[in-house]
């Protein structure tokens, strides 16, 4: 059999279409590769066969016993079960302990004078000795030889738990792997020999079995660390080829101009640049200087000067005699870029105008829902060139818009955009323009390097002189309802010393499934299970807070909503107006998170905040304390205090650092996959490697993936590797590290 199509062979040829069926539609598993490479998620111990008179505590074991003993007892007013059994080995005694749901089976199946075989980690509870929820196997006692046979097999083995589903157990997955684990023997090894033996590496066929069935922990951590980095490797070796082809591309080299847009900008700026903006600038100046297109990630906090370093960069390239354009996510943000661009460049922004300064030139807008005539005037500024820098929505990547010579394009968060839409903007310019990606959101080191994995990275940490500090606090509105009370309390008082506030809700409201809900057996079920259990309530909505708000704990002060059902001249009329300081509170969804800056609102609270991200609740938070007034962040929360949930919002709580929450972010949602959905829509490649703890692993791939395609670059000497690749990278994939 070909060593590849052993890999390849669907899972329905060996599984039977029932089992493949579900492994298909539930884990998203269709051929013997697939499922090879479906790794166990822990392993139980379970420990040699131990005497009950011997067990060692918090230690796994595996015992032999008879069941003396097995009753139902009830506590919590009768609201909770507890199965206790006891089991005799002629030894000693031990009692096992099973809770709640998981009562029923061993109730049936553990009744007196039954024989098993159990396994679980020795605890003591009232002095006792205990096994908490053991897993065990029910034995014949009449069959010396299969107890025999099933005791070994049972005891001292590792028992690999799969990632599982509902209609596939773990034990149900690990006997189809039993049937797929021969054609291991038939991987493909992506790893050069002098790499794989250079850094002492087991053979992938063998990382495989051990990963499968190890008879060691040793055997584990060989085969986890074989694994990992095979990923990492793969992964950073078609970031690094998608590098080097991005420096074989040409590109028009845009160097600065003395005495030119950039100078005369420069000298009315009415304060000096931060450390980390000159430096920043320093970097992509050097970029665009050179004959091959720029592909850089601009990271800062919120508010830590992106806007005004890529305007810099955006008017180097108008000096350089080319365009620049602004990609924003929203009309609202396309809108206010253009208002605080213009505004920063005062008359060197109204180039062939009257006042306007003959170093000028023209910015102009382009959005969607511009009326035809404004649309036209601006379409046409820009073929002719007349219009040096354009701020705009997707509405820029339209067919109708031309460049007369587009030199570089700016990418304002840059993870709301599809690829293929950056991808289409950069096909507009005669050569590639150079390509500036900024974003908000700090993201650690190794997804910048995984994910990010094209595009070099520049950081900018420092915010600038000015910028006020921001209390944050968690608000628990179930155990403390007195503290929300305080929280509209001190709204109020924001308000009354002259300033706005924000108060953000996960939901809308009065949509159409709550519509559904409303009447009928649905809604009364949500009520009830709203009722029993405060997570299982709706999210809160917009529409609903701001009118209890109205009504109650602010009313008299002019409460105004925005959400992105309204229409966008809606949208923006409310923008206005509580810019313009016409608005005390505005009650929004999270469609304020990005780049709309309000000086003057100081406050935000942030209804049910435990079902927000980190890295989402750290962007909102952000909208405050933009002016020279003190910030304050309140997160309200109904979360149970000994929570998940309320252990994030105290992370929050406690650090403004946005590197340090993203640190944390991650490490909740864990590998909640890095290079999959949320980029590309494919299913992500990292099964072994977390991105937050194998940063070693991923920079050290880093380094020798970047040797091997700078020693190679078609890895014409490396089959094996580009099989591995077009396997790992299918062609969605592949496509958008193509688009980076």
């Amino acid at each position: 059999m070909d060593r590849v199509s052993s890999f390849d062979e669907p899972l329905k040829k060996l599984l039977g279409g029932a089992t493949a069926k579900v492994m298909a539609e539930h884990l998203d598993l269709h051929t013997v590769g697939d499922l090879l490479h479906h790794y166990p998620r822990r392993y139980e111990e379970r420990g040699k066969l131990t005497a009950l008179a011997d067990l060692p505590l918090d230690e796994h074991v595996t015992v032999v016993a008879q069941v003396a003993d097995a009753r139902i007892l009830m506590f919590n007013n009768g609201r909770g079960k507890r199965l206790e059994v006891t089991l005799t080995d002629g030894s000693g005694r031990l009692q096992l302990v099973f809770f709640g749901h998981g009562v029923h089976k061993p109730h049936k199946e553990l009744l007196p004078g039954r024989q098993a075989m159990f396994a679980g980690k020795v605890s003591v509870f009232n002095r006792k000795m205990q096994l908490a929820h053991p897993t065990y196997q029910l034995l014949d006692a009449s069959d010396a030889d299969e107890t025999t046979e099933a005791v070994d097999a049972f005891a001292g083995r590792l028992l690999p738990i799969y990632p599982a589903c509902k209609q596939l157990d773990s034990w149900r997955i690990a006997k189809a792997v039993d049937a797929v684990l021969p054609s291991a023997r038939d991987a493909v090894d992506p790893l050069p020999a002098s790499l794989r033996e250079g850094r002492g590496f087991t053979p992938l066929p063998e990382a495989l079995l051990k990963a499968h069935r190890p008879q060691t922990m040793a055997d584990v951590d060989d085969a986890r660390a074989r694994l990992k980095w095979d990923e990492a490797f793969v992964l950073q070796v078609a970031l690094a080829r998608r590098r080097y082809a991005d420096t074989q591309l040409p590109a028009v080299a845009r160097r600065p101009v003395a005495d030119g847009l950039l100078d005369a900008f420069d000298a009315k700026l009415p304060f000096t640049l931060t450390e980390g903006q000159e430096k920043v600038s320093k970097e992509i100046f050097d970029d665009l200087a050179t004959a091959h297109p720029m592909h850089r990630l601009l990271q800062g906090e919120v508010g830590s000067g992106k806007t005004m370093v890529a305007l810099r960069a955006m008017l180097t390239v108008v000096d350089a005699g080319g365009q620049a354009a602004m990609l924003a996510p929203t009309e609202v943000l396309a809108q206010q870029h253009h208002r605080s661009i213009t505004e920063m460049m005062g008359e060197l922004a109204e180039g062939g105008m009257l006042g306007g300064s003959d170093r000028g030139t023209k910015v102009v807008l382009l959005t969607g829902s511009m009326g035809m005539a404004a649309r036209r005037q601006a379409l046409l500024d820009l073929v002719t060139g007349e219009a040096g820098i354009v701020i705009g929505t997707h509405a820029l990547i339209e067919d109708k818009v031309q460049f007369h010579d587009l030199g570089l394009v700016v990418v304002d968060e840059q993870h709301r955009f599809g690829v293929e839409q950056r991808d289409a903007l950069r096909s507009k310019g005669k050569q590639p323009p150079h390509l500036l990606v900024m974003t908000a959101t700090p993201i650690p080191r190794t997804v910048a390097m995984t994910v990010f994995g094209d595009l070099e990275t520049s950081v900018l940490d420092q915010l600038p002189a000015g910028r006020s500090p921001i209390a944050s606090h968690v608000v628990p509105a179930k155990d403390k309802p007195h503290f929300l009370a305080r929280a509209w309390e001190r709204v109020r008082e924001e308000v009354e010393n002259g300033h706005q506030a924000y108060v953000v809700c996960p939901r809308i409201g009065d949509d159409a499934e709550e519509a559904e809900g409303k009447g009928g057996k649905k809604g009364k079920a949500k009520k009830q299970a709203a009722d029993e259990d405060p997570e299982k309530r709706p999210p809160l909505a917009v529409l609903e807070i701001a009118d209890e708000l109205r009504k109650g704990a602010l009313a008299g002060l002019s409460v105004e909503v925005l959400h992105g059902r309204m229409h966008p001249d809606e949208k923006d009329d409310v923008m206005r107006r509580f810019a313009a300081g016409d608005v005390d509170v505005l009650v929004a969804t999270t469609v304020i998170e990005v780049g709309v800056n309000v000086p003057n609102a100081t406050a935000m609270v942030i209804m049910d905040a435990d079902r927000f991200g980190v890295s989402q609740l750290h962007q909102l938070r952000g909208r405050v304390g933009r002016g020279s007034a003190p910030g304050l962040c309140l997160l309200v929360s109904e979360a149970h205090e000994a929570s998940p949930a309320r252990a994030r919002l105290s992370a929050v709580a406690a650090t403004l650092d946005g590197f340090e929450l993203s640190r944390i972010d991650l490490e909740q949602r864990r590998e909640g996959d890095v290079l999959g959905q949320a980029q590309s829509g494919v299913r992500s490649s990292l099964r072994m490697l977390t991105v937050i703890d194998d940063e070693e692993v991923i920079a050290a791939a880093r380094e020798e993936a970047v040797a091997v395609v700078a020693a190679d670059p078609e890895l014409e000497h490396l089959p094996e590797l580009r099989t591995v690749l077009a396997a790992l990278l299918d062609k969605d994939r592949e496509e958008y590290l193509d688009k980076g």
